[in-house]
């Protein structure tokens, strides 16, 4: 049953989740024949970090935008298994005693904490570099220019002008906020938060776009679409920092907070930020009007992102 069959959005993300989960499971076999304390160990924490857990919202996006543009099974298969692998690399790397140093993932012990800091800083290098092995694969499109377009657009997404520079930016944030200066403007979060989650939330629209070799026009409205659905995602992040339950969220909460880092709930506060990210959900959904009906399940999806609690 493909994914546009299906009206409901939870059952929509369950589906998706469960199918990129197989796909994942088949990219990253755990007998690699090799030295059972080298590779294999690595292939263990590779799994342990990408395998059983998470919502795959960025692997659904995949999938739903490849449905706008009538995409193939397995090119949007591992396209979203691809952005799910390099996800999971950055919340390893994020959880490190260097970074976050979180020692709570999804529910279980973080990487670093169930292996050691080396294994996990290795296996969140191996994951990054599966995620383009994947992409560049034949398999992912007949079209290498499609797939050097796919390759381009996830480093770009990933590296120094995305996700990484963003990190970057919330670290020295955060190490300001400790020596006492300015905590940072709306604007310079805005800016921060585009790139460190919004980046990789923009590549997963993107991504059935660029599959489907679709117009600029369209190419442009999921643009606008995940732009604004990044925005709200991390706004509920932050209100779920502040207001969630550890349990259900999953890991650690109150750290922003400890940390002395603005958020867009310590500038705006949680009732204008709640309503701030209600906002940003409307104006995504209607950003796909030149998709009609054939969108409502990402329409949906701006309304799950906002009422998240997880």
């Amino acid at each position: 049953m493909p994914l546009s069959s299906y009206r409901q959005f939870d059952a929509a993300l369950s589906f998706a989740a469960e199918s990129v989960e197989r796909t994942m499971d088949r990219l990253m076999p755990l007998d690699q024949g090799g030295d059972p304390t080298g590779e294999a160990r690595v292939v263990e924490a590779m799994r342990y970090s990408s395998l059983g857990g998470g919502k795959r919202l960025r692997a659904f996006f995949v999938l739903a935008s490849s449905t706008l543009f009538k995409v193939g099974k397995l090119p949007a298969l591992r396209t979203a298994s691809a952005i799910e692998f390099l996800h999971a690399y950055s919340l390893i790397h994020d959880d490190l005693p260097a970074m976050d140093d979180d020692d709570l993932r999804r529910g279980k012990p973080t990487c670093h904490k169930q292996f050691d800091e080396a294994t996990a800083i290795l296996a969140g290098d191996a994951l990054q570099a599966l995620a383009f092995e994947v992409l560049a694969h034949e398999d992912t499109h007949g079209d290498p220019a499609v797939r050097v377009a796919l390759v381009t657009e996830l480093a770009r997404a990933s590296g120094a002008h995305g996700m990484v520079g963003g990190q970057m930016l919330d670290l020295l944030a955060e190490q300001r906020a400790k020596e006492g200066g300015e905590p940072l403007s709306i604007g310079s979060i805005t800016r921060l938060q585009r790139l460190k989650t919004g980046a990789l939330i923009s590549f997963s629209c993107a991504a059935g776009a660029i599959l489907g070799k679709a117009s600029d026009h369209l190419r442009a409205a999921l643009s606008a679409y995940a732009h604004d659905l990044g925005l709200a995602f991390q706004i509920v992040d932050d209100l779920l920092d502040v207001e969630g339950d550890a349990a259900e969220v999953g890991k650690a909460t109150g750290k922003d907070a400890a940390a002395g880092k603005a958020t867009f709930v310590s500038i705006l506060g949680v009732e204008r930020a709640r309503a701030q990210a209600g906002l940003l959900a409307r104006q995504a959904a209607a950003h796909l009007e030149p998709f009609g009906g054939s969108a409502d399940l990402l329409k949906q999806a701006a309304n799950f992102v906002v009422a998240r609690r997880t």
